[in-house]
């Protein structure tokens, strides 16, 4: 089960959340999120392991507090097909200017 872990510490290092979901099961993977322009963290991240440990972790820790931040922990929703926003041109003479 993939759980989405959100208001992380911008300090929090992919080890840190390892050992932390680690006390509840086998953590299979974390992935922290990052801005693709700059590269800095974007305070949440992806933690997979086990369904049973998984739902440990969750009731455990959701709530909790890691490096200063009350943690948001919770199963993550399915990524949606169309996300919306973004769009838009990018801006010179429309096709009818010309």
């Amino acid at each position: 089960m993939k759980i989405y872990v959100g208001n992380i510490n911008f300090d929090t290092t992919e080890d840190i959340l390892r050992d932390t979901f680690g006390a509840h099961g086998d953590v299979e993977e974390v992935t922290m999120i990052t801005d693709r322009e700059t590269g800095r963290p974007r305070g949440f991240a992806f933690v997979s392991m086990p369904d049973s440990a998984a739902r440990a972790a969750i009731e455990a820790l959701h709530g909790t507090e890691l490096d200063g931040r009350t943690l948001n922990v919770n199963e993550a929703r399915a990524k949606t097909e169309n996300r919306g926003g973004g769009g838009g041109g990018r801006g010179g003479p429309r096709r009818n200017d010309w």
